[in-house]
């Protein structure tokens, strides 16, 4: 989807609207991988929920909602009348959220293998293949 007023491109974001992950989650996921895919610098100010709800046909409420998570965990900030930023500390903030993430996903994973007596080779056996697989499809 293209927003012309941004000049950002063309959009591939699909919104899972029938999974169980709410949309303003999913807009503030994307927002941080803009943020850490250098589509935004800090102190830049970031789409506006109005702009956003345009880009993606959702409720602008829906779209606030996902700023004002961002905003709460530091990520953005608000200068009144203005809209929202990048905040200095944003990749910061978000690598470290989403390495925490990692790791507990991470964990599961493991108890999940050893319930299938899969062994730690044979896991990182099938963690290498499947890192290959997702690189070699990037380069396509």
């Amino acid at each position: 989807m293209h927003y012309g007023g941004a000049g950002r491109g063309v959009y591939s974001m699909i919104f899972d609207t029938g999974g169980t992950q709410p949309i303003y989650l999913q807009i503030s996921e994307w927002l941080e991988r803009e943020i850490l895919s250098h589509n935004f610098a800090t102190d830049e100010k970031v789409y506006s929920q109005y702009q956003l709800a345009e880009m993606f046909n959702i409720n602008p409420a829906t779209a606030a909602k996902g700023l004002n998570i961002l905003a709460e965990e530091g990520i953005l900030y608000k200068k009144r009348g203005l809209g929202m930023f990048v905040s200095p500390e944003a990749g910061r903030i978000i690598r470290e959220k989403r390495r925490k993430q990692v790791l507990h996903r991470l964990r599961e994973l493991i108890r999940e293998a050893e319930l299938l007596d899969i062994t730690e080779s044979e896991l990182l056996a099938m963690f290498k293949a499947a890192q290959k697989r997702e690189k070699k499809e990037e380069r396509v």
